[in-house]
This record gives C-alpha cells, structure tokens and sequence, in this order.
C-alpha cells in the first residue's frame, strides 16, 4: 500500500438542504438526518487548524459601523429586514412588478395559497386493489406478495404527512388469511363526501407567538381558545404538556395550525406530527383483525392515531348504515361530542366513515375495559362540526397488548336497558372483549 502525502483541505460551500426538527435538536444529529444550514463560510474553516492567509492590506473592504435606525426599527417589527439597500431593492422589485411580503404581515394569505388540498370522497383511488382482488389466491400468496404490497401501501401513503413513524407490520398466526381485505385505501387524510363543506380556512384563527407558545401567555389566541372548554386550573392552558401527552380526555383539543406564527417545536402541536410508537395489525381468535402495540410500551395518554376516513352527511350515513349492519361490519362513527351539544349543535350533522379509506384504526376492537379514548381535535378547521377523531392511551400499554377503545362512548351516556337489545342484523353480535366488567354487547 503506497501512502500519498496530505493534501491541504479544500475550501467547500456550505451543504444546503431542508431542515428537520431531528438537525434543530443536536448538533451530532446532521450526521444521521442528512444535510443541514449552516452559517459557517465553509464546512471545513471551522474544524481545520490552518488559518487561511491573511488578504493584502489594499484589497481588504472596510465597513463604517451602521446604526439601525427608528425606520429599521418599524420594518423589522413588520418581519422585514432591516439593511441600508433594502429600499434601493425594495424599488427595484416594486418596478418590476413583484410585490414585498412578510410573514409576520401576510402570513394569512400565505398559509391559504398553500393549504392543503381537499380531498374528495369521490376522488378515493381503488385501482390497485382491484388489480390485486382480480387476481387467483395462489398468486397473492406467491412470494408473500399480499402482505408486502399492502405494507408498503401504508409506508407510501402516509410518508409525507408521518416521515419519522415506525413501520406497521401485518401479522397473522391464526389461519391463512393473507391481510384485511383489500377493501379500502390506506390513508391519513380526511375525504369529504357530497354535501359535507370544505374546511373553514376563513374563520380559522392563528396565534402570534414568537418561537414555541408560552401555556402560560395571556395573550395566546390558541391558549384563549382551548381554555374555553378546559380549564387546568392554573396550570397552563395547553392541554398537553411539554412531553406532548394529553392532560384530559374527553374535551376537546385545539392545536396550533396553519395560520399561528409560532414555530414547528410548539408544544401544541402533537396530532399533526403523526404516529409515534410502534404498532401492528394482528389477526385474533374470535375478533377478526385487532391492533397491537409494538415491542416498546406506549405510555399513558399518548397519542395513537387518527380515525380518518370520509366526512359524510346525515342522510348518506344512515343509508349506509342499513347496508353495512347486514353483512355485519361497520365502521362509522357519529361526531355527537358533548361540548357540540351544549353548543347548540342539537344533532350530529356529519359522520366519519372509514370503510373506504382509512388507516390501522378501523382495525381497532371494541372493548367495555378499553385502554384508549377518542379525543375530538381541531387543527386546520374552523368548522366545529368537523372534528378530528384522535386516539389516545388512556392508560400504559404493555408490550403486545391489544389496542381497544369502547364503541359504547363515555359511561354517562350509557342507556339503562343496554345489554337487552335483541336485534338480528348480523353487526350485533355478543362482545367477545373478556372484560371483567363485560356488558356482553358491543353497541348501544
């Protein structure tokens, strides 16, 4: 082996790419993430012991001091940036017909123009699984393909609104059944059918904090907001901590969203960052297919998932409802929260349906002794009927232990005769949770 003699190190550009809140975190993180800002001149100046020479005395630039005056003082107030040529430039874009925003001025408008889109119901793709579906049984099975189209289905569809979840494994050591039927279209996002509006982007409402909201600010608009429906009694308006676990079930959760200033990081934004811990869809004994947690426990009052599917109305959920209680399974769920009640939002308008399209948590099993609890939560929607369906723990789940959650809703709403009901469509079978408080049924 013939070793060269050192080179002296090149001087590089800086590497410029997106930036992730794992490379804010750490330093030694950029190594793992990928690339990162710098404000270093090069990215080997700061680390080599050769300091570069010196320039020659009559090329070296020299600069008068610059005090920012009360003018800078007003345009940096307004997120602009306060230079002595900013108004020379500031012209020349206005010449040309380009107009000067600011964030902190339009970021309103901006956070409109770049909403996302909304999904329509009737838009849902199903092509893939018709292809798959077409297909003879023996051919699904040949390599195990079922089971890895449909797994890497989930990791497509929802790598860009949870990057950083774990993968969702397909598990079956029951019978021989591949994977859920390839019935609907695995998604995160919400699809609004006929007759359901668009999110209410006008109304919606952002704060003007400065980095991560304070709980504890009297000025907040999202710390006003939910203090409306849950008071912590002095301790903080957000109804997460700073570990991002919820404080309360059961009332209604306002995230910052869209039009808020303040920065990714922000204590009140937990749901719209995705799943967190690691699960898997199992096939059970005598519930069909169930969720599980991973190999880690998942704590108390951590976040799950989102119950996403299709916004319906009214009318169309009660057709389909006729539909599905015959053959036996159904996956819709009445948005009839209390504080809309007490609203003046007598009757539930809307439904989510996830039957077509939806993720893990229409897989999730009914239980009378459930550890997880659905949580209305709002983030970019000012229309209160239109919740988000969120699923948190409401106890620690151990290793492998089964996910559930009661379809009964909260004991208070129970009715006295439940227990009795005699009714032959197919979707009212005997509760087979193994509760030891068992009601013996599954539905109201």
């Amino acid at each position: 082996m013939t070793l060269e003699p050192a080179r002296e190190p090149e001087q590089t550009s800086p590497v410029i790419g997106p930036r992730t809140r794992s490379q804010a975190t750490s330093e030694t993180s950029s190594l793992r993430s990928g690339p990162r800002r710098s404000a270093r001149l090069s990215s080997t100046s700061a680390s080599s012991s050769v300091e570069p020479p010196e320039r020659p005395a009559s090329r070296t630039r020299r600069y008068e001091p610059y005090i920012r005056s009360a003018s800078d003082e007003d345009i940096v107030s307004n997120g602009g940036i306060s230079r002595r040529g900013r108004p020379k430039y500031l012209k020349a874009f206005e010449d040309a017909g380009f107009e000067a925003i600011s964030w902190k001025k339009d970021r309103k408008r901006l956070a409109k123009e770049f909403a996302p889109l909304t999904q329509l119901a009737k838009d849902i793709p199903h092509d893939l699984h018709d292809r798959l579906n077409s297909l003879s049984l023996s051919a699904r099975q040949a390599g195990n393909m079922q089971v890895l189209i449909f797994e890497a289905e989930i990791r497509a569809n929802t790598a860009e609104d949870e990057p950083y979840a774990p993968p969702i494994q397909i598990v079956n050591e029951v019978d021989d059944e591949l994977t859920p039927p390839l019935e609907f279209y695995y998604s995160n996002l919400m699809w609004h059918g006929e007759g359901v509006p668009k999110p209410d982007y006008e109304n919606l409402r952002g704060c003007d904090c400065i980095g991560p909201c304070d709980p504890m600010s009297k000025t907040c608009a999202c710390v006003k907001r939910q203090r409306k429906y849950w008071d912590s009694g002095g301790g903080g308006g957000f109804i997460y901590d700073k570990k991002g676990k919820l404080r309360a079930h059961e009332y209604p959760i306002f995230e910052c969203n869209m039009n808020c200033a303040c920065s990714d990081d922000c204590m009140n934004r937990v749901v719209q960052h995705g799943r967190q811990h690691e699960i898997a869809i199992c096939k059970t004994v005598n519930k069909g297919w169930g969720v599980f947690a991973g190999t880690k426990k998942i704590p108390a009052n951590s976040y799950i998932g989102l119950y996403a599917g299709e916004y319906l109305t009214d009318s169309e959920t009660e057709q389909r409802g006729r539909i599905y209680n015959k053959f036996g399974r159904t996956y819709l769920f009445d948005l009839d929260f209390w504080f809309l009640k007490q609203g003046g939002y007598e009757n539930a308008r809307y439904c989510v349906d996830a039957y077509h399209a939806g993720n893990f948590t229409r897989y999730l099993n009914h239980s009378c002794d459930p550890n997880c609890v659905i949580n209305a939560c709002y983030i970019n929607e000012a229309n209160l009927e239109k919740p988000l369906l969120t699923i948190f723990t409401c106890r620690d789940v151990e290793p492998y232990e089964e996910l559930c959650f009661s379809y009964f809703g909260q004991p208070d709403d129970e009715d006295d005769d439940v227990g009795k009901q005699k009714i032959d469509d197919a979707v009212y079978v005997t509760c087979q949770c193994g509760a030891a408080n068992c009601r013996g049924t599954m539905w109201k």
